[in-house]
């Protein structure tokens, strides 16, 4: 009886045992599961994540490339300031010594120019003579002041202006311009009023107001010699041309001095085409080349 009283006990147990196994066994599954479904979760994430950084080198590396030449230019011109800097010492030494090297080479100028505004170009440059000397000013301001008197000469080649006012003749040298009939004693000097033509330095013309006398001015000889009656219509033109009277035209007239680098004196006495670009006189910045 007790024999028979074990026997089913035996199947009970291992029935038991193996539903704990496969218990087990299905929460072992369930586990390594969950760990591949989080390391997939993971994975895509990283993939994600290695597909932004991969979008962010390749716009920093366009980013880069463009700013490349950038940086190139903005370290040329450090250098470059960095130079500047290094020499500004011997630049603010040599700067006194280059305003008055300046200033004399303006005076020098105006006076081997032709006469025209004298007193105001050479009033100009005495006043930057006493800019110079005044310890006041600074060297700032005296360089500002040359440059825009060095302009305002520079812009007087390109104009075209004209005025009426006195020239003054001396006959006994035998440069009058003034009538023969008109008497007067030696060393007596006549002032007549004239209509003055200035082609931009290339040329300074007179005429009367009858137009039967003019000149041109000739630098090499300082002195006024005489217009014959077709150059005197051409100065005539000028300066209807000046007061916009008439369209711009070319006037073949002599020039005052030598025009280009391998011009001879010879060359003032041969008439040229002057070329009027633009209309109106200087009061109106007008060119004339």
């Amino acid at each position: 009886m007790a024999l028979a009283l074990a026997m089913p006990t035996v199947p009970a147990l291992a029935n038991e045992k193996l539903l704990d196994e496969t218990l087990s066994a299905e929460q072992s599954q369930a586990e390594l599961q969950a760990r591949i479904d989080a390391a997939d979760e993971k994975t895509r994430a990283d993939i994600k994540a290695l597909r932004q950084k991969q979008a962010e080198l390749r716009q920093l590396t366009g980013y880069n490339r463009d700013m490349a030449p950038r940086l190139d230019q903005q370290a040329a011109t450090l250098d470059d300031r960095e130079a500047a800097l290094n020499a500004l010492g011997d630049t603010r030494e040599a700067l006194p010594g280059m305003l008055h090297d300046l200033v004399k080479r303006l005076r020098q100028w105006v006076e081997a120019d032709l006469p025209f505004l004298k007193q105001e170009r050479m009033a100009r440059v005495d006043s930057l003579e006493s800019l110079l000397a005044n310890a006041e000013v600074s060297y700032g301001e005296a360089l500002e002041r040359v440059l825009a008197a060095w302009r305002t000469e520079l812009d007087y080649g390109r104009e075209l202006d004209a005025w009426r006012g006195l020239l003054d003749a001396a006959p006994s040298s035998g440069r009058s311009t003034m009538s023969s009939s008109k008497s007067m004693s030696a060393g007596e000097s006549l002032s007549q009023e004239v209509d003055f033509l200035r082609v931009g330095r290339v040329g300074l013309y007179y005429l009367t107001p009858d137009g039967r006398e003019g000149g041109v001015w000739k630098t090499t000889a300082m002195e006024w010699q005489p217009l014959d009656g077709n150059e005197r219509a051409e100065v005539d033109k000028g300066l209807r041309i000046a007061h916009d009277q008439r369209a711009p035209a070319l006037l073949t007239l002599p020039v005052s001095q030598p025009v280009g680098a391998n011009a001879s004196v010879s060359d003032e006495n041969a008439p040229v085409s002057v070329g009027i670009t633009t209309e109106g006189s200087r009061s109106g910045e007008e060119d004339a080349t």
